[in-house]
């Protein structure tokens, strides 16, 4: 697909999302160990958990499932004693949780400390607009795609309703590359729109001692998708960049 109609569909998904997953915490205390999720990007039950990763602002370890490929499924199949996604492993708490629904609860009451609010949670009509985004993406994101292993996980600086964030998302799902999801959900007014047009006049500045204000003290802006390579000590932004990069890399 042309990269433009590309982003332009997954503006749509966004907009059909009501653009949930755009805001993040304030204040978020990061597990000592990662959180394991085996997820499928383009499976509606896997958005939503995904969606309640960016409002909590928590960081976790994407073992991505595609349809047609056993490399990942086989772990998950090892952790779980079943093959469905979305899942859940708390290395920090011992607890492993099924289900979008349960798997929500359980993140909004061990890391927030009360329940997941309304708005959050599957019911019908959250599962049903988290379908219909799935469909204007043309299900990208489900099916395996032939592709090399990656000896170590990447890194992808992201959140779940930035349009160029999910179609790299999606191709790693397609090749089955784990990496760490960092979540740089907005946080205040300021941080609202493009990151080279914010809606908020003036110089921007992210929170003081936040994921974001980090990542701008080393990048001079707060720009998603980003993406890290530890394999081949690659760093870049821009989706189309990545995407290319990703077939050169590991695309068979």
């Amino acid at each position: 697909m042309n990269h433009t109609l590309n982003i332009i569909s997954s503006t749509f998904a966004s907009t059909l999302r009501g653009w949930r997953g755009t805001s993040g915490s304030k204040t978020v205390e990061q597990p000592a160990s990662p959180l394991v999720i085996y997820d499928r990007e383009g499976c509606p039950d896997c958005r939503l958990v995904r969606e309640a990763l960016t409002e909590l602002n928590l960081d976790v370890l994407i073992m991505p499932c595609p349809e047609g490929s056993n490399r990942n499924k086989r772990q998950l199949e090892a952790v779980s004693g079943q093959s469905t996604v979305p899942f859940l492993a708390d290395q920090n708490t011992g607890k492993k949780v099924s289900g979008a629904a349960a798997i929500i609860d359980y993140l909004f009451q061990q890391y927030r400390g009360k329940s997941a609010p309304a708005q959050i949670k599957p019911a019908t009509l959250n599962r049903l607009t988290s379908r219909l985004a799935s469909a204007i993406r043309g299900n990208a994101g489900v099916q395996a795609r032939p592709a090399r292993m990656a000896e170590q996980p990447l890194t992808l600086y992201s959140f779940e309703s930035s349009p160029f964030s999910r179609v790299v998302r999606e191709r790693l799902c397609e090749l089955e590359l784990p990496y760490h999801l960092v979540n740089l959900g907005k946080q205040q007014w300021a941080d609202m729109g493009p990151a080279k047009m914010r809606f908020a006049p003036g110089p921007y500045a992210p929170l003081a001692n936040t994921k974001r204000d980090a990542f701008f003290k080393a990048h001079g802006n707060v720009q998603v998708p980003y993406l890290i390579d530890p394999n081949t000590n690659t760093q870049l932004f821009e989706s189309a960049d990545i995407l290319k990069y990703l077939a050169k890399t590991y695309a068979l």
